[in-house]
């Protein structure tokens, strides 16, 4: 059975590029009726939290990302932290050692960075040189007894080429020779990356390695510690880094790029997913908008690109506007109305915030951008534009306005703002063909007054859906502070 994994440091928000690789793993494995596991790769002490952990769970379920096993769920391959899982090192640890794969390094800092001037200097690549690697063993001990706290190196073996079958990338080949003894444990006792990673996915009967190409140097590394502990070693499958428009790396500043900075935005998580399941992964029909659901049916490796994602978020904005679109208007009530309090703006009534949703919602990247949208609706006067004012000053404008007020107020009440939508409609048909019958205007002479009336500009929403947005008072009162306005300007 597939198993896969993420395996995020908790040190940061989950970046934009990282829930790809979430996305790529979660989609492979619901593809294989597989297994995914969540875990924490919590040893560097100094910046991991449990803040940012948690944030990384939220990140997910946000976008619709459950886990099988791991954090917060358990399951029966735990502990799913390694700092909880130190115990287990010092057992794989003990097979090293027996293997005579591994040796204690008394290498100071000073030490290491001579060595590494000393092999550039040569023309060659500065690895580690291998100096304590043949340390008798009572040199060790008297190391040991003068207090020197030694790291542990894997022994690399020499002049071993190192093949990698990666599912993404093809063939690929390493030589041991450009690898060096890499430290498996710190002097403070605590794993590296490379001995912990491959342990727990010993471990966690991890079945495919789905990760970011940076990854990709890593991999020989790992591969040499599964081969000398004599265990199977998974499939590779390594996705090529995001990059922006204009071919940068993807910046990590804190939040900048983040999954809550998107949905704290007002992008909606469903057109999160299908943008990041298309950076790098093209389904066969090369179709551009698909459920979670149709993804899982169409996903696989050999369609993901060994070229770079490109994150273009004009195309996130169009793809987020669609999903908006498309939105249960209920659902999208609850999704707008942090937005509107943040911005101090108090909906009508929370079908007046459906109706002004409905109307709006075609011009929206997302739902940050609502208030700036609607707060035009919230004041009962307007300021008068210069280029809405000429509307206003007409001979006819005055007739024009007293007339549709007239008639607005005779309007019955409406059971809905759609129907009142459908009453203004018809009231406007009426009213143009009776200004031109009895007065001889029509049409801009008509409307453009009403118009300018109401939002103090000469272009905005269609009438008949911005009087039912504002009601019948607040109509009121802006056609009577317009004209106010106009008859001071005389």
């Amino acid at each position: 059975m597939v198993r896969v994994r993420f395996a995020p440091s908790p040190t940061g928000p989950l970046h934009i590029g990282g829930a790809r690789t979430v996305l790529f793993n979660w989609l492979f494995a619901r593809n294989h009726g597989g297994t995914f596991i969540l875990r924490s790769e919590d040893t560097d002490l100094e910046r991991s939290s449990v803040r940012w952990e948690k944030d990384i769970a939220d990140s997910l379920r946000w976008l619709g990302l459950t886990w099988d096993e791991g954090l917060e769920v358990g399951g029966p391959h735990g502990p799913y932290r390694q700092t909880e899982r130190l115990e287990i090192y010092k057992e794989y640890l003990a097979r090293l050692w027996l293997g005579g794969h591994v040796y204690y390094c008394f290498c100071t800092p000073e030490e290491l960075e001579q060595d590494r001037r000393e092999a550039m200097a040569r023309g060659e690549n500065p690895v580690y040189s291998g100096r304590c690697r043949h340390l008798t063993p009572a040199q060790v001990e008297e190391k040991l007894q003068a207090g020197l706290k030694p790291a542990i190196r894997f022994k690399v073996p020499r002049d071993t080429e190192i093949v990698i079958q990666d599912l993404i990338r093809g063939e690929v080949r390493f030589q041991s020779r450009d690898v060096g003894d890499f430290i498996i444990i710190k002097s403070d006792g605590i794993p590296t990356y490379n001995f912990a990673v491959v342990v727990d996915d010993i471990t966690m009967r991890i079945t495919h390695v789905i990760r970011a190409s940076e990854h990709l140097i890593n991999t020989p590394r790992q591969v040499m510690i599964y081969q000398a502990l004599g265990e199977e070693v998974p499939q590779f499958g390594h996705v090529s880094v995001v990059l922006d428009v204009s071919g940068r790396k993807m910046s990590k500043r804190m939040g900048d790029m983040s999954v809550t900075a998107y949905a704290r935005r007002g992008y909606l998580p469903e057109a999160v997913v299908n943008f990041l399941a298309l950076l790098g992964w093209s389904p066969p029909d090369n179709k551009e908008l698909m459920s979670l659901e149709q993804m899982v049916k169409e996903f696989s490796l050999d369609r993901v690109s060994k070229s770079p994602g490109i994150f273009d978020e004009q195309k996130l904005n169009w793809m987020n506007n669609q999903y908006i679109r498309a939105c249960d208007l209920e659902r999208l009530a609850d999704l707008a109305l942090p937005h509107l309090e943040k911005a101090g703006l108090e909906p009508v009534s929370r079908e007046w915030l459906k109706y002004v949703l409905d109307v709006v919602r075609d011009e929206l990247n997302c739902l940050e951008e609502l208030p700036g949208h609607i707060e035009e609706f919230f004041p009962d006067t307007v300021d008068i534009e210069p280029g809405a004012l000429p509307h206003l000053e007409a001979e006819t404008a005055p007739a024009v306005l007293t007339e549709f007020l007239l008639r607005l107020d005779r309007l019955p009440a409406a059971a809905s703002y759609g129907e009142m939508q459908n009453q203004v409609q018809q009231l406007l048909k009426e009213l143009n063909q009776d200004m031109k019958r009895e007065r001889g205007v029509s049409g801009r002479a008509v409307f453009m007054p009403i118009r300018a009336a109401l939002t103090g500009r000469d272009s905005g929403q269609e009438l008949y859906y911005l009087v039912p947005i504002l009601g019948r008072e607040r109509v009121r009162r802006r056609i009577e502070a317009s004209l106010r306005q106009v008859s001071r300007g005389a």
